[in-house]
């Protein structure tokens, strides 16, 4: 269906991609993984056609049907809702000529299996626009919360969420027959990601995966492939996610034993090869009598045979330290995430008394909740439920419409705002953590590369920074303000897979307290100690998620 033959991709004279080699069979669901700015992104594009590799080839099969979803949704200009569905469900002129098309390759060879399939598929495709077309649409924007949007909206106006979903149901509509998936996750909460990987369970065609949602890929893939930094090379494991990790860790082990055994096989021979040397010094020359030739021949042909025995070890000493080298295992640098919450405060952090919240009218309301010291509170719900407001009510940038909200004593709030607007877009790294840190400018280049800001990255605008680096920066502040309590929304989904890790190590071993909005069913997992989800123009706490999703089953 796909192969990817020997492919390579340098930018401004860095490789990003180098003889990159897959082969997708039909059927087939790979994950794709690796760190920001890996070439991930950029092998997807290239398998599309909207970029060209700079060596190597991609090679689909005839009148293959890819359906591409990348990180951000191009509409023509005026685009609505109606005009980018229509397209995503097809012309029937234009099939029909498609058909004719095949047809007539098909007049020329007959026996292409490959042409009887593009055909046989383009033909149901025809069939299937007026029979279960509205249906598919209906049910598809439903899932994905966009059933309330008016079909004559300008996708201009829609927000960024809006827009990702769209960008996905059209995808889905559009009859794909090899899905290229780029962070589809995105702004999905935990019952569109629920009923995608159910979609995807029955879809019958191949599918290629970035995403940095760990418990999607192990509910959709059978195989991930890895982009290593290192070679800009695939490496290739079967199964999910976790089946992954273990082997990741596997090979991980075998590469420290065989580091461990070839140390031991360099001191082995060096220290055989000096013992040698220094014997046949000794024996040089015999003993006793100077006039015994005997004796001076038998110590001779000694040092001779030592000699020689030394100078093979040497040589295969030599073979092993150049041809037969191993290599240290290298460990990639990662963000280094140390929350240091200072004074832990009162037992009770956070008190809702009838608490309600919203704008014109009550989003939430009749809100009695209570987080105490180092609990980690999970916020979970649908999509434009009133998460974030409440969030922001708590922190004080939304007046609360009834009721109040409680902190304890000595509490120290630090807020992570989901589209990161509380960072000044024209100040840089330095800048921006310099507040908080009264440091020389080499203390403060060492503090950001810890959240991977190297080099001239400390001097790069805000307004210029990716939004996994605006998250890093946001992060930076963060620990550098030293705060108690932790309020987060949405604070992993820009962060890849190695820094996620980070994130839940620090907050497991933070001496505080924390609040987070987050789809990632893993992060929950790990790192939830309570539960609370919108419901009902309500919260309800949960002891975990588990608790909180078999509730609504």
């Amino acid at each position: 269906m796909l192969k990817v033959i020997a492919v390579s991709k340098t930018y401004a004279d860095r490789p990003i991609l180098r003889a990159v080699s897959l082969l997708i069979s039909p059927g087939e669901r790979v994950g794709l993984v690796g760190p920001n700015g890996c070439g991930k992104t950029t092998l997807l594009r290239i398998i599309q056609g909207q970029e060209r590799p700079d060596a190597g080839q991609v090679q689909l099969a005839p009148g293959l049907r890819v359906g591409y979803l990348a990180q951000g949704l191009e509409a023509p200009a005026g685009a609505t809702l109606s005009d980018c569905l229509t397209a995503a469900l097809g012309d029937p002129a234009a099939l029909e000529a498609e058909m004719a098309r095949l047809a007539a390759a098909l007049a020329e060879r007959p026996a292409d299996a490959a042409l009887h399939e593009a055909y046989d598929a383009a033909l149901a495709r025809l069939a299937g626009l007026d029979a279960g077309a509205a249906g598919r649409v209906e049910t598809t924007l439903a899932h994905l919360g966009l059933a309330d949007v008016p079909r004559d909206q300008p996708v201009a106006a829609l927000s960024g969420g809006q827009k990702t979903r769209l960008g996905l149901a059209l995808v889905l509509l559009s009859a794909p027959q090899l899905l290229l998936l780029d962070e589809p996750t995105n702004h999905l909460d935990l019952e569109m990601l629920a009923w995608l990987e159910g979609w995807l369970s029955g879809f019958r065609g191949a599918a290629v995966i970035v995403s940095h949602d760990r418990a999607f890929l192990d509910a959709t893939v059978t195989r991930l492939l890895e982009i290593d930094p290192r070679t800009q090379q695939l490496r290739s494991y079967t199964g999910n996610y976790a089946d992954y990790l273990e082997q990741k860790q596997a090979e991980v082990e075998r590469q420290w034993q065989a580091y461990g055994d070839w140390q031991v096989e360099v001191a082995r021979l060096r220290d055989a090869a000096r013992r040698l040397r220094g014997l046949a010094v000794k024996k040089k020359g015999g003993k006793g009598d100077s006039g015994d030739k005997f004796a001076k021949g038998f110590f001779n042909d000694q040092t001779t045979r030592m000699v020689k025995r030394a100078r093979h070890i040497e040589q295969r000493l030599e073979r092993l330290l150049t041809d037969e080298r191993a290599e240290k295992p290298r460990r990639v640098w990662q963000m280094k995430l140390d929350f240091e919450g200072g004074s832990a405060g009162g037992r009770d952090v956070l008190r809702l008394e009838g608490l309600a919240v919203g704008y014109d009218r009550p989003l939430l309301g009749g809100l009695d909740l209570l987080i105490r010291h180092g609990e980690r509170v999970a916020l979970i719900g649908p999509n434009g439920s009133g998460k974030t407001t409440l969030v922001r009510t708590l922190t004080g940038e939304v007046p609360p419409l009834a009721g109040q909200a409680r902190l304890g004593a000595q509490v120290r709030v630090g807020y992570f705002a989901q589209e990161h607007d509380r960072l000044r877009p024209e100040l840089n790294a330095l800048e921006t953590v310099r507040p908080y840190r009264p440091d020389a400018e080499t203390g403060l280049r060492a503090f950001l590369h810890y959240f991977l800001f190297q080099g001239d990255a400390v001097f790069t605008p805000v307004a210029a920074l990716s939004f996994g680096e605006r998250a890093r920066l946001t992060l930076a502040t963060l620990v550098a303000q030293g705060c108690n309590f932790l309020i987060l929304d949405e604070p992993i989904n820009h962060l890849d897979i190695a820094s996620r890790e980070r994130f839940e190590q620090a907050l497991d071993a933070f001496d505080g307290t924390a609040l987070f909005i987050t789809h990632d069913r893993y992060f929950i997992e790990r790192c939830a100690t309570q539960v609370w989800r919108v419901e009902a123009e309500t919260v309800r706490a949960y002891a975990d998620l588990a608790d909180a999703l078999s509730a609504h089953a």
